[in-house]
């Protein structure tokens, strides 16, 4: 028997919590956007208005401001967000236990199991619980009802705000079949256009396609393009309550200024390092590799390199020198750099795992004091404790408050 998925997404989600707060600005368009001033001018997110005039998220605020000269600017606030998300979550798991986040503001809910309890179909559940997250918090959803998470995904999108789009076995290729493959979740611009290389410029094309030739052009993705285009789905909506190990945890930055140093470039590394670490430890993770990405100032390319540790760590001096030490792989200076990232991988809980013979000790200690430092921090705030390095350098004053340029990512 199909399983009965939703699709839920918070329409314009950012913009609709800001224009709560203020009200005053209901009937103009608005977007929420970075602070110009440490080069995090960009648009988060945008209301209606403000789409139908052209404003794109991603785009750079003056584009955005000449597109529409009346936009209303406001800056995120991030608390907020995680509030109504927490709030409209919340709701969900009114309905079902099966409630999987796709980011803040979209999550899948499998309801197969709670049809008979409210006596309707997937279209009329949906159709209750946009209208619950409305009454309780004055946002609307989108809602997108299907048999798989990819098409229910899909659904959510067909038609925006406040509205529910099913696609059932029986009709769905109807509607979404002439769409182009890069609407399927897992399908990006690059995907697509190898696709449309080989003639498969549809979804109907996609699942229609030989699975063999696609192995040969794809390889291991092959089959999850060809399925979701089938609705071939095995993979359940994860209980809203089940333990979320993250696969890799990430902090990266564009600094206010271009890094035109190494001793620059080491003390940006190092404040990232620390937000990397206190994440892991909050997870209660170590990790057994290191990734170090950079933007050039000038091309604004991205380069990007890994590697492996001989024990896991989750110290941040540990993490800021292999990290350091990836730099001559991607980048010298003194061509000036815009942005930097740092990635902890192949995570490890510490059941299994490569033992030291050196450094046991010290890396003991280390992990200790992180913790200690992360109790200092919880109680009187971030900037109670710094590395004395970042004292007198405004690169990395402020990194632990850069959530208004990674919407979602939390």
């Amino acid at each position: 028997m199909d399983r009965t998925i939703l699709h839920c997404d918070l329409n314009n989600f950012y913009a609709s919590v800001e224009q709560k707060a203020h009200p005053e600005y209901d009937g103009m368009p608005l977007a929420v956007c970075g602070d110009p001033e440490v080069r995090h001018g960009i648009v988060l997110a945008k209301n209606m208005l403000a789409k139908q005039a052209g404003v794109a998220t991603g785009e750079a605020v003056w584009i955005s401001k000449k597109k529409c000269p009346g936009i209303v600017l406001v800056p995120p606030h991030y608390d907020e967000y995680v509030k109504y998300s927490k709030q409209v979550f919340g709701i969900y798991t009114e309905f079902t236990d099966r409630v999987e986040s796709f980011g803040l503001d979209e999550c899948w809910l499998d309801v197969t199991g709670s049809l008979k309890l409210f006596g309707c179909d997937g279209k009329g559940l949906a159709d209750r619980i946009r209208e619950t997250v409305k009454e309780r918090t004055g946002l609307t959803i989108s809602v997108g009802v299907s048999f798989t998470k990819v098409l229910a995904k899909l659904g959510s999108d067909l038609k925006k705000p406040d509205a529910t789009v099913v696609l059932d076995r029986a009709h769905y290729m109807d509607i979404i079949g002439g769409m182009a493959p890069s609407e399927l979740i897992m399908i990006g611009k690059s995907t697509a256009h190898r696709l449309e290389l080989l003639g498969i410029r549809t979804i109907r094309a996609l699942a229609a396609a030989d699975r063999g030739m696609l192995r040969e052009h794809f390889g291991v993705v092959a089959d999850k393009m060809s399925d979701a285009a089938r609705g071939i789905e095995s993979e359940e909506v994860r209980l809203y309550y089940d333990k979320r190990t993250p696969k890799s945890v990430s902090h990266g930055t564009t600094t206010p200024r271009d890094i035109t140093s190494e001793e620059d470039f080491k003390i940006v590394v190092y404040a990232l390092a620390e937000l990397v670490a206190m994440r892991l430890r909050r997870y209660g993770l170590s990790a057994e590799g290191i990734g170090l990405s950079v933007r050039e100032a000038t091309t604004l390319h991205h380069k990007s390199a890994q590697c492996t540790l001989p024990s896991a760590t989750c110290a941040a001096s540990e993490i800021a020198e292999r990290a350091i030490a990836l730099l001559p792989k991607i980048h010298a200076f003194p061509q000036p750099l815009r942005a930097v990232t740092v990635a902890a991988t192949r995570l490890t809980d510490g059941s299994m795992t490569q033992l030291s013979l050196f450094d046991g000790e010290n890396d003991e200690k280390e992990t200790n004091l992180g913790k200690s430092i992360d109790r200092i921090r919880g109680k009187y705030g971030y900037k109670a404790v710094k590395r004395g390095l970042m004292l007198k350098n405004d690169l990395a004053t402020n990194l632990h408050e850069d959530d208004d340029f990674l919407p979602f990512k939390r």
